[in-house]
């Protein structure tokens, strides 16, 4: 029976029940530095140990597994002094925040090849996201010329009054548009090479807020392939994903209810599911509606997979080469957008 303990319990609360759907661990002990949060979660978890400091958990020999969900500045940190404690760590996007800590985790890692790691790149459990794949690898998009995907936040509230714009330094890139990133490299099984960016901080100008809240980036695949990626956090919209894939033979459109799947420039070539008239009152569908899941997905969806590789000794669905990847295209965005140039890629896996 693996033990865990969890850091921050912000996200880090959503864990809890990836952790308690797997009959081979068990959660033990629950930690969180703000006052009123580790006073509520005393009345709330009274079945576990509750901590105020996180060396309480990572140096805690009884327990197994460590789940980082604290600020983004603290990771690298309770990272390197998780795996010195041996360890397995299941860390919230991004694992850390600049490419020197990122070569550091790479090093000891491989001093320490039995460690298991794993980030929630979480759009990769979302149904509709995994038909897309299977409908890609079946060939019904035919041969992928373009993707476009736009991370809207719709929570600005969150960066002008919470940690993210207290913290000496703040990617919305490594904290939205990685989600993305790793979703096309997934999707398409091709590597990002080059990139160009442009950012603006235009929502949040008369905040606290120090951060560009609007990047925009256009994307080389190793391939002939191109994409884009935008990282919108202060725009006056829902949180959502756009999520679009341009192929030969069909194009997919993520909408909020369900996605749009065309198999044909001419729109009376679809079925007659749903109806529409044209100016000559002619009848017909334009598209295939695809109503798979794509909101709400657990945000411990991952975890299940993440301790039976721990127990079987055996890689996980989200490698650590994917971990790193998707930092490493990043990473690249991040410093195409304050050079003004374009980046390559330095793949640090």
């Amino acid at each position: 029976m693996l033990k865990v303990g969890i850091i921050g319990l912000g996200v880090g609360e959503a864990h809890i029940e990836g952790y308690l759907s797997h009959p081979q661990c068990k959660v033990i002990a629950l930690c969180d530095f703000n006052e009123e949060v580790y006073t509520k979660a005393k009345k709330k978890y009274p079945q576990y140990e509750i901590y105020r400091d996180s060396n309480d958990i990572l140096n805690n020999p009884e327990i197994d597994v460590v789940s980082i969900a604290s600020w983004d500045n603290y990771h690298y940190e309770q990272i390197i002094r998780g795996i010195h404690s041996n360890k397995h760590l299941f860390i919230e996007k991004p694992i850390c925040l600049f490419e020197k800590e990122a070569i550091d985790i790479i090093k000891l890692l491989q001093l320490n090849p039995k460690i298991q790691i794993s980030s929630n790149l979480i759009l990769r459990k979302s149904e509709r996201f995994i038909d897309l794949k299977k409908r890609i690898e079946n060939n019904q998009l035919g041969e992928i010329s373009y993707l476009m995907g736009g991370y809207n936040y719709g929570r600005i509230n969150k960066i002008t009054e919470g940690w993210r714009g207290k913290i000496d330094f703040y990617s919305i890139i490594y904290g939205g548009g990685i989600h993305l990133i790793d979703l096309m490299m997934w999707l398409t099984q091709q590597r990002i090479v080059e990139v160009s960016a442009f950012g603006n901080k235009i929502q949040t100008n008369d905040t606290s807020f120090k951060f560009n809240d609007m990047v925009i980036s256009n994307l080389k695949f190793e391939n002939k392939i191109v994409g884009s990626l935008s990282a919108n956090f202060g725009c006056v919209f829902p949180h959502f994903h756009q999520f679009e894939v341009y192929g030969t033979k069909s194009t997919f459109i993520n909408r909020k209810e369900y996605a749009e799947f065309y198999q044909s420039r001419d729109p009376k070539d679809y079925n007659r599911n749903k109806i529409l008239d044209d100016t000559h009152g002619n009848q017909y569908v334009d598209f295939e509606k695809i109503e798979t899941q794509y909101k709400n997905t657990p945000k411990g969806k991952h975890i299940y997979n993440f301790i039976d590789a721990i127990i079987s000794d055996k890689e996980q669905e989200i490698t650590k080469k994917d971990i790193f990847n998707a930092l490493s295209v990043c990473f690249a965005i991040e410093k195409a957008s304050q050079t003004g140039k374009v980046e390559k890629v330095n793949y640090l896996y």
